[in-house]
């Protein structure tokens, strides 16, 4: 029953937020594009083995957004993800709710989704970001009996970008809060032709919790 009206609240809160917006701004667009990277690398963990594509589609209007984002690894070893999200901002701070799903029966929301209201900040080039994810840890447990922390912090100088982590849960090896994502990212365009060019990312990264130590790099279309 308790995710069942988790998932009444969720849409019941992304339309009205949808209507309110689009009656203060009438502009709106949508967009879609694909992100490929040699190694899917988030808050600190390495999420199956080879290249990932990572999809998206997105609807904005104003300052809010309605989109799905997605992971599939090309490997056996599967790291496949796929979310759903609203998100609304204001100025200078944003707030996103984020339906996690790994994979599975997809109507069997306990079993497989997981949800987590977000809060981020930015202020010039720093910013701050608070994550709650609700898991539920069997196929019988209510939805939200358990929760892991994340928390970052991340400052963006002319031609580097730097971030920390910390969480708790399933960031961290004994589950503990600490640190446990630190990197250090940059990007460029690559020329392709006289009107084409590539974006690049790249990014090191360390988890000091379990010894993690990752680079990735990824081109998005």
């Amino acid at each position: 029953m308790k995710k069942k009206i988790t998932l009444i609240i969720f849409v019941l809160t992304t339309v009205f937020a949808f209507n309110v917006q689009a009656q203060e701004e009438e502009a709106s667009s949508f967009d879609t594009g694909l992100d490929i990277y040699s190694s899917y690398i988030w808050r600190g963990a390495k999420f199956g083995s080879g290249p990932a594509f990572q999809p998206y589609v997105e609807f904005s209007s104003g300052g809010f957004a309605l989109g799905a984002w997605g992971s599939v690894s090309s490997s056996t070893d599967e790291g496949y993800e796929m979310d759903l999200y609203a998100s609304f901002s204001a100025g200078p701070v944003s707030f996103t709710l984020t339906d996690y799903y790994f994979g599975g029966d997809w109507t069997d929301y306990a079993a497989t989704h997981s949800l987590e209201p977000s809060v981020g900040v930015e202020l010039g080039d720093f910013s701050l970001t608070a994550a709650y994810m609700f898991l539920a840890e069997t196929e019988t447990s209510d939805f939200g009996e358990e929760g892991d922390t994340y928390l970052e912090a991340a400052y963006s100088f002319p031609n580097v970008d730097v971030f920390m982590g910390l969480g708790d849960g399933q960031y961290t090896e004994d589950g503990d809060f600490s640190v446990c994502n630190i990197g250090i990212g940059t990007s460029k365009e690559v020329k392709l032709t006289e009107s084409f060019s590539l974006p690049v990312s790249g990014a090191v990264i360390l988890n000091p919790s379990t010894g993690g130590f990752f680079i990735t790099v990824g081109i998005s279309l």
